[in-house]
């Protein structure tokens, strides 16, 4: 490329796979990158755009670190204090940090307005910016609720709210003062963090949502992106700090994520490696059952088939795998749940039998089960069978041997009295997981008994 970039070189440049597009800014001049910087609108992506339309009041960009929430809130800003006479609210966790990040970041508005070639001028002192416009821009703190009361806003940008000690204070005297002009709204940059106002932000009828993952950024190096997700990716703090997920709690649930995160161990640590040199994988356990939940029909809008495997050794129990399939026909999950069984050994498979009994059975065997399944009728609903088995996970004697996004999201929404507050119409995985492990638990309750002389 030339030492100055041309906007149709720019353009080629963002129809290249983003692997490419690292490659050739590996190659490019400090000028260059410098260039291709200055052009943000061209190369943002989707998630960092200012959403289109009028019927909107808060742009709520909830994304992974390192995927350009604070660029996208410095642009948005100087796009913004361009026009004469308006006043913008920054806030963020302290004052100290709307400075350092918001303001005299590398993405900041300082930086942004300098690649513009936008004089700016900053009163640290006075916690305020000037614009050649007239426009106004002051610092306020998430830590100081009160700050917010009484000062009113044509736009307020509000980063990292998730880390607000008076979040839902601060919040409300923000959205009081945001009354200057004929359409007022504020701009939130946050990785998500389960808490009532970000998920009450997230659901009123007057917020538009974008967001992206920490991989998007094509900025970022690719060995950063993979040791992330080789140390993270599926767990927990993988979903909400790099895919920018809003991963939140049910109320009452029987396996808070919480304890799913204390529950959890490597694969490799539950078969105990160490002691288990040269024996097949069978031998690791005391048993291996897989549990099914058929689903009562066929095709994608159909529930899901859950197929979950579980082991045995000794008093504890091992969650193994997911395996899971969707939109297939009988003959298809069966296939599914057989393979799973050949896989890992196993020695039981337990289906629920309420969705065609004999069915089941005929689709397992004509898959080429070599075990008889064992065909068991729900005679509860699904969260009174799963609340024991929540006991054994809560008593430390129950372990997820890896990471189960989907398994878990079901899990962590059945709560205590009877109510799915989870992904989908029904906890399929779920519920094939506490048929396994109750079959499983069988006879090996831990607790004391008496028998009659």
């Amino acid at each position: 490329m030339s030492l100055t970039l041309t906007r149709r070189q720019v353009r080629l440049f963002l129809k290249l796979p983003a692997e490419d597009q690292r490659a050739v800014m590996e190659g490019m001049t400090p000028g260059q990158i410098l260039a291709l910087d200055a052009m943000f609108e061209m190369w943002a992506a989707d998630g960092q755009q200012m959403p289109g339309g009028e019927g909107w009041r808060v742009w709520l960009m909830m994304a992974g670190r390192g995927f350009g929430k604070t660029r996208a809130g410095a642009e948005w800003v100087n796009q913004l204090a361009a026009k004469r006479g308006l006043r913008i609210a920054l806030a963020a966790a302290s004052i100290d940090e709307a400075r350092s990040i918001m303001v005299e970041g590398a993405s900041g508005i300082l930086s942004v307005a300098r690649s513009r070639n936008v004089k700016v001028k900053w009163e640290p002192s006075l916690k305020r910016l000037t614009w050649p416009s007239g426009s106004i821009a002051e610092l306020f703190s998430g830590d100081n609720a009160d700050s917010l009361r009484g000062p009113q806003h044509h736009f307020a940008w509000c980063d990292e709210l998730a880390k607000w000690r008076e979040a839902k204070g601060a919040w409300d005297n923000l959205q009081m003062g945001l009354r200057a002009g004929p359409r007022p709204r504020a701009l939130v940059t946050t990785t998500p963090k389960p808490m009532p106002l970000l998920t009450a932000i997230s659901e009123d009828q007057w917020t538009v949502q974008s967001g992206g993952r920490t991989a998007e950024n094509v900025n970022l190096s690719t060995q950063f992106i993979d040791v992330m997700m080789a140390t993270y990716g599926k767990t927990r703090i993988g979903r909400q700090e790099l895919e920018g997920e809003l991963i939140a709690d049910v109320e009452g649930s029987l396996w808070p994520r919480v304890l799913i995160e204390k529950c959890r161990v490597s694969l490799d640590c539950a078969r105990d490696e160490r002691d288990c040199w040269d024996r097949d994988e069978r031998s690791l356990w005391d048993r291996v059952v897989i549990g099914v939940d058929p689903p009562a029909g066929a095709g994608p809008e159909c529930d899901a088939c859950g197929i979950v495997v579980v082991a045995r050794r000794g008093n504890e129990f091992f969650v193994l795998a997911d395996e899971s399939v969707q939109g297939l026909s009988p003959e298809g999950w069966a296939r599914a749940v057989a393979r799973a069984a050949e896989r890992w050994s196993a020695d039981r498979i337990v289906a629920e039998a309420n969705n065609g009994g004999e069915m089941v059975r005929s689709c397992l065997v004509a898959a080429g089960a070599s075990i008889r399944p064992k065909l068991v009728h729900a005679s509860r609903g699904k969260v009174a069978r799963a609340e024991p088995i929540a006991l054994y996970f809560e008593a430390g004697r129950a372990w997820f041997a890896g990471s189960f996004p989907a398994l878990e999201d079901e899990l962590a929404g059945l709560a205590v009295g009877g109510n799915y507050q989870g992904p989908g119409r029904s906890p399929d995985r779920a519920d094939a997981m506490v048929w396994a492990m109750t079959e499983l638990a069988e006879g090996r309750t831990g607790l004391p008994s008496i028998r009659q002389l």
